[in-house]
């Protein structure tokens, strides 16, 4: 395992990760039992899903070894409410039961049928992938879920390299030096900084919801759609906080250019949100922010850096997390809130011979992030997703119609 799921496989008996990837299907397959099959089918025809963690000596990093891939990983579940929202609340309830790893790092959950799905006509049956982090990062699950749906191509396999630490810590101190002269120098943006709490930075407490609202493409006004549903949520949040919306920013999951050194290769970029700017400058802003945290990503003092945590001794890694403390609340935060954005794709996935309609996704929530956001596309389609719990947004329907509003 590499150092970098390593560190999300141990970091999850602290903080829960695993992620909740959702995909509506337009329409009840005539055969459940024969969908479900056909997804066990592919999942044991491809390789890199037919693993569990063997975790031995503490010295050692934990090993991805082969497992049968049982016919209990994928799971119907019968809806007390079968419409939108009930569906929506029962995927909630999901995340109370996260996955164990060493006995397998996914799992699918069939709900059917579901009615009043927004823009799609009665009957679906909505399937979500639960799967571990440690397991795959934002883009390898969608790749993942993409495999078991009947897109073809495999899921990419990654082996992780180590290297020796003090070799990767020379290269990595001597890129960094030239990171920071090309900083001071004005060839790369700076980073935005830390910022005060905001409400939404609430420790997650009550009841946790999760909601979801869906747009045609061509509804979304921006350049991408990330930058439109940023723009979007910065409304949102000042009509939710007020004036202490002022300071607010958001941490945006990004890709990492170069080849994968483990199952997770991604690094968060802050993205000021500006609400007080009006809606061009505003977006203007928030993709230049994008902008810049893509050019250091792409600095190879972030690859240096990489590879020498990607060299630290497991030891050296447990003891680490092992000192964290979930409890002690920091004085600032890098976001007060996380937009994940992710383009799923082509609308060319099946459930039983039912194509997709749409795909959503409801990043996890920590003990200072209590409102997360999604932003997912599929086809023509993009969902945008609120995941909050009580203490943070006391009215989730109420800010779902700011959002509603906004976009």
């Amino acid at each position: 395992m590499a150092a970098v799921d390593a560190q999300f496989y141990w970091m999850s008996a602290k903080i829960p990760n695993d992620e909740f990837l959702l995909y509506a299907f337009g329409g009840e397959p005539t055969d459940l039992d024969g969908a479900a099959a056909q997804v066990l089918r592919r999942a044991r025809a491809g390789r890199e899903l037919g693993l569990v963690v063997e975790d031995g000596s503490p010295l050692t990093y934990p090993r991805w070894v082969p497992a049968p891939v049982e016919a209990g990983r994928v799971v119907r579940h019968d809806l007390v409410d079968d419409g939108w929202t009930g569906c929506l609340d029962a995927v909630a309830e999901l995340a109370g039961s996260q996955l164990n790893i060493r006995e397998k790092p996914w799992q699918v959950h069939v709900f059917a049928p579901v009615h009043g799905i927004p823009g799609v006509r009665d009957g679906c049956v909505v399937v979500v992938l639960q799967i571990a982090h440690a397991f795959a990062d934002g883009a390898r699950a969608s790749a993942i879920a993409a495999w078991l749906f009947g897109r073809e191509g495999p899921v990419p396999a990654v082996r992780p390299r180590a290297g020796l630490l003090p070799c990767r810590g020379v290269v990595a101190a001597r890129a960094h030096r030239r990171f920071v002269r090309d900083t001071e120098d004005g060839v790369l943006a700076p980073g935005l900084g830390s910022r005060p709490l905001l409400a939404t930075n609430s420790q997650p407490a009550g009841a946790r919801v999760m909601r979801t609202l869906v747009r045609r493409r061509g509804q979304l006004s921006g350049p991408t759609v990330t930058v439109a549903a940023l723009c979007a949520i910065s409304t949102a949040l000042s009509d939710l906080l007020g004036p202490a919306a002022a300071s607010a920013a958001a941490e945006v999951p990004m890709a990492k250019p170069g080849a994968p050194l483990g199952f997770n290769h991604f690094g968060n970029v802050v993205v000021g949100l500006y609400p007080e700017l009006g809606h061009d400058e505003r977006v203007r802003r928030i993709a230049a922010d994008l902008a810049n945290g893509r050019r250091r990503f792409e600095h190879p003092a972030t690859r240096a850096s990489d590879e020498a945590f990607a060299a630290v001794p497991a030891v050296l890694l447990r003891w680490g997390v092992s000192q964290f403390d979930a409890e002690v609340r920091p004085e600032q935060v890098s976001g007060n809130t996380v937009v994940s954005s992710v383009h799923r794709g082509a609308a060319d996935l099946h459930f039983g011979g039912v194509p997709v309609v749409l795909t959503a996704g409801y990043p996890g929530l920590s003990p200072v992030m209590g409102l997360t956001h999604g932003v997912h596309g599929i086809g023509d389609t993009v969902a945008i997703s609120v995941h909050a719990a009580e203490s943070a947004v006391p009215d989730v329907d109420g800010y779902l119609r700011l959002l509603d509003a906004a976009l």
